[in-house]
């Protein structure tokens, strides 16, 4: 199992109380939060520490992908954590089962800095706490051509080098929307021609990943030279492989927000806006930005150009993404995912 994982479950059963700064309220509580556990060294130090520290109460972790983690809370009903971490895709199933409540937004003030579309994107809900996009990363030391736009997923000259989203993950249906566009069709229109070209890429598909260390794993083993990836997973495939790079899509990137929000059975309501808006904070946005942890939703963030690169960043890049319908690709995922596991196996 991934260390930073094990950090984190470690975490769960060590959690120690920092009462020296704590809030008369929040004293003696118990936060838990679900989230994912990936660059859980970091996170830990820019975040759990400090609001620890801050509001002298435990915190506890449910880790996982968002799958399990969101039928987790579906199977209790809504309860037994307070604050969950999830990509739009998967907190837009979760509001539309009920296992959300609204958040009050006068209890976000770090929310009035945030990009338009990361403070509101779901309703009344939870807001994004980090912007991201789906693209595609690639060893420019194996790779000889450049990529330069999705079509160059499905040349010659990449098989057995790529390694896709498995279909239950958040960039997994995308690449059912990709490949609609490669075949020339509307994947929710035509889904026949779209997977005819899912199963025209098999051949250059070396694996699915499911999670961001998987992934991380693949690059530094040597085992692929390009996947199709969240921007979030950059810094540590470039630490692992310097020569990996972020590919300049002519076709556009796709949009990803990273939302925090309140399940409706949630025991600590008041300390769940405390610490979402914790998240929401500049210093933490900034740290977590120059660490090549998370972007920043926060317009007053200000990266160097290197620091800059490994994320979505400014207006003029927000502008650019393309943004989905979520509750439409939901209804068709049940269907992509029968038929993607036809082609690549259950």
């Amino acid at each position: 199992m991934h260390a930073m994982r094990n950090f984190l479950l470690a975490s769960a059963t060590i959690a120690t109380i920092f009462s020296a700064a704590s809030s008369a309220s929040a004293e003696g509580k118990t936060l838990t939060i679900s989230w994912w556990g990936f660059n859980g060294e970091k996170l830990d130090a820019n975040i759990i520490q400090p609001f620890k520290a801050k509001c002298g109460c435990e915190i506890v972790f449910e880790t996982g992908n968002n799958a399990d983690r969101l039928n987790k809370i579906k199977i209790r009903g809504g309860k037994g954590v307070d604050v969950a971490y999830f990509t739009d895709a998967y907190s837009q199933i979760g509001i539309q089962e009920g296992l959300f409540q609204p958040v009050d937004r006068s209890k976000l003030p770090n929310l009035a800095n945030a990009y338009e579309l990361g403070k509101a994107p779901q309703g009344e809900y939870g807001p994004a706490y980090t912007i991201g996009r789906v693209g595609v990363i690639y060893d420019g030391a194996k790779v000889k051509s450049p990529i330069t736009t999705w079509n160059d997923l499905w040349r010659d000259d990449m098989k057995s080098q790529l390694s896709l989203p498995g279909i239950t993950t958040t960039a997994g249906p995308m690449m059912v929307l990709i490949a609609g566009q490669h075949a020339g069709v509307d994947a929710f229109a035509d889904p026949d021609a779209t997977f005819k070209a899912v199963e025209a890429i098999k051949p250059n598909v070396v694996k699915n990943y499911n999670t961001g260390s998987e992934l991380v794993n693949l690059f530094s083993t040597g085992e692929i030279s390009a996947a199709v990836a969240q921007d979030f997973t950059l810094a540590q495939i470039k630490k692992a492989v310097p020569t990996a790079q972020w590919a300049e899509l002519s076709d556009g990137e796709i949009a990803t927000l990273n939302t925090i929000n309140i399940p409706k059975g949630s025991e600590n309501v008041e300390l769940a806006h405390e610490f979402i808006n914790f998240v929401l904070s500049e210093e933490v946005q900034q740290k977590n930005a120059e660490q090549g942890v998370d972007a920043p939703i926060l317009t007053n963030v200000k990266l160097t150009p290197e620091q800059a690169a490994l994320w979505t960043y400014g207006a003029d890049n927000v502008a650019k993404l393309k943004i989905l319908d979520y509750p439409k690709m939901n209804a068709a995922k049940s269907d992509w995912i029968d038929r993607w596991n036809e082609v690549f196996g259950s």
